[in-house]
């Protein structure tokens, strides 16, 4: 009997298959969430959604997960407080850039943090290859180049902030997952990550984060933006190798472009688009040939 007819065979593609679907979903759900959001931005401002949406993420965990206090020593703190500023920055970061420019540019240019962060743990030439031709697509993207638009440059350093974030993130999820069981750390980071957020948030929302409808659009970006795909993502981990799982998350520009075209009627000329397809290119490369410390469900927020 042919092994790739056998049952066994059968359900494992069946299973990679639903593991795909899974991770696609996931990225949908996210870039959808970020382009709700954008409608809080003239109610609260970039950074008062940021705020509203940590804070409901935060409860959300917090009641599901049930931290626990007694695991919080002197070390452990040390790496909560990092990995909160780590996604509470992240998170302020990216909302900064998704206000300036299109949804898909400015994801994009985040995933430059986990590339950068692949090629520099890899150690191999090859890293050099990816790493121009990301480099590459953002200077396509920054509005260099033939039938380019030219985006905020302010909005592109948001973006390249997050991204440095987001390696960072990386780093110390790795961190968290050797210090709190399950995702305990992520709930504390949360809720560090709320804090953070808070008298920025607070200044630029005022009494308008506490209207019926801000609150209501703010729980749907908190489900959206972090505790469906992160559940989804998970799901997904469970079906795929971490290195599919790996390329399939740098394929989230493209989802975010085709969401802020959809949704937020954002279109990209094509030097942009090709900019973009360098990234998500090098991205996948790094990714599949690297060596990132801990492959996971993406950041929330992102």
């Amino acid at each position: 009997m042919n092994p790739s007819t056998s049952p066994t065979a059968r359900e494992s593609g069946g299973s990679s298959a639903q593991g795909v679907l899974l991770v696609v979903a996931a990225a949908f759900v996210t870039q959808t969430g970020a382009a709700i959001a954008v409608s809080l931005f003239d109610h609260v401002g970039a950074t008062g959604a940021v705020f509203l949406r940590l804070v409901i993420a935060a409860v959300v965990l917090c009641a599901v997960v049930r931290p626990s206090p007694a695991g919080l020593t002197r070390h452990t703190i040390g790496v909560v407080l990092a990995f909160g500023v780590a996604l509470g920055g992240m998170n302020l970061l990216i909302y900064q850039a998704i206000a300036r420019l299109p949804l898909g540019i400015a994801v994009t240019i985040e995933l430059l943090g986990p590339l950068a962060l692949s090629v520099v743990l890899s150690r191999k030439w090859s890293g050099v290859l990816w790493a121009a031709l990301a480099l590459a697509g953002v200077v396509l993207l920054s509005g260099v180049g033939p039938g380019s638009g030219v985006p905020d440059l302010a909005g592109v350093f948001f973006a390249m902030a997050a991204a440095a974030m987001w390696a960072v993130y990386i780093l110390m999820s790795r961190q968290a997952g050797r210090s709190f069981p399950g995702t305990q750390g992520l709930a504390w980071a949360m809720v560090v990550g709320a804090v953070l957020a808070a008298p920025f948030g607070i200044a630029s929302g005022g009494a308008a984060l506490l209207e019926p409808r801000v609150l209501l659009v703010g729980l749907a970006v908190a489900l959206l933006s972090s505790a469906l795909p992160y559940a989804l993502e998970l799901a997904a981990l469970r079906r795929l190798a971490a290195e599919t799982f790996s390329i399939l998350v740098s394929l989230a520009p493209a989802v975010a472009a085709l969401v802020g075209w959809v949704i937020l009627g954002q279109v990209l000329g094509p030097a942009e688009i090709i900019g973009m397809g360098l990234v998500i290119l090098a991205g996948a490369a790094a990714m599949r040939t690297g060596r990132l410390p801990s492959t996971g469900p993406t950041p929330p927020g992102t």
